[in-house]
């Protein structure tokens, strides 16, 4: 989530783990860490008053009179029940019964634009769904296509999924559009059982002095973010690591080329998080063990999470 957070370009995550391991936990906690944003004020997308490109039609058409504010990170929960005009948006009705005009009622992926979208078991929604939330997260951009509307606006988010895979499994093809995929278990030591026990009993006693006592280091976390988010444009990969991430894949059995250019962008996003401009090959075996596992044609699936290195065979 951290390499999402500084690159959302990777793809999003997809957790899968069993019940109770704070998954949704976790996800909520991550928009605390991420700096405030600027965003073009009143506008129901939150564009990025900085990103012409990016932009709607709308914020274009008020340069160079724009009212600026900032906001913090959200965290947008999709619905189970959600439908496809929830999600997408589509045609404000009751503009058009009362003014007979037809427009745009913009949906979940407008107001996650440059925040986080969590998606909770997410292998129970509707395939249709998930391929339109996948769909919008690949592209940045989400088209809106019905009743004489053609419409598209910027939904650039961070997409995190969860799962439990005791529930049923995702198809093939999702799985793969997921950037980064991790399997999570509960812990087994006694010792680090009763810390969360302890920790959690703090936090409900007294949340305010728990939030206190750990504001430092969620403040360096924070700190790491921006430093690696400046730092990301100007890391560097030698043309020699490409092969590395090419042998990978192939290695492994993986169809398509996604899996390695999500390699790559994680690979220089790992680098960028640990303050450095030149992508290392441990960069490279980091990134393929969470971009590969759920790629991997000729290994089962329950081997997600595992060591990619023993995934390879010996050439």
């Amino acid at each position: 989530m951290l390499l999402n957070a500084v690159n959302p370009k990777i793809g999003g995550v997809l957790i899968r783990g069993e019940k109770g391991t704070a998954k949704s936990t976790t996800v909520r906690a991550l928009a605390a860490l991420l700096p405030e944003i600027r965003v073009v004020a009143g506008c129901p997308y939150f564009c990025d008053p900085d990103d012409e490109d990016g932009m709607c039609e709308r914020c274009k058409g008020k340069a160079p009179v724009r009212e600026i504010r900032r906001r913090r990170i959200r965290v947008l929960t999709l619905p189970l029940n959600a439908t496809e005009d929830r999600v997408a948006g589509g045609v404000d009705f009751s503009l058009a019964v009362k003014e007979g005009k037809r427009a745009v009622l913009p949906g979940l992926l407008a107001e996650a634009n440059r925040s986080i979208l969590y998606v909770d078991e997410v292998n129970l929604l509707d395939d249709h769904i998930v391929d339109i939330i996948l769909d919008a997260a690949a592209s940045g951009e989400n088209r809106i296509e019905r009743e004489g509307i053609s419409f598209r606006h910027p939904a650039s988010f961070i997409l995190v999924g969860t799962m439990n895979p005791e529930e049923g499994e995702l198809r093939p093809q999702l799985l793969d559009r997921f950037g980064l995929c991790v399997l999570i278990e509960g812990i087994r030591d006694p010792e680090a059982r009763v810390a969360i026990m302890e920790q959690r009993t703090g936090f409900d006693a007294d949340p305010v002095g728990f939030c206190r006592e750990w504001e430092p280091a969620s403040k360096e976390l924070a700190k790491k973010i921006e430093q690696a988010i400046a730092l990301y444009p100007k890391v560097t990969v030698e043309r020699t690591l490409l092969f590395e991430i090419a042998s990978y894949c192939l290695d492994v059995g993986v169809d398509g080329h996604r899996g390695d250019i999500i390699i790559l962008k994680t690979a220089k996003t790992l680098a960028a998080y640990h303050g450095r401009r030149e992508v290392m090959p441990e960069d490279i075996e980091a990134a393929a063990g969470l971009a590969l596992p759920h790629r991997v044609r000729r290994q089962p699936l329950q081997e997600i999470g595992g060591d990619v290195k023993g995934m390879r065979t010996k050439r």
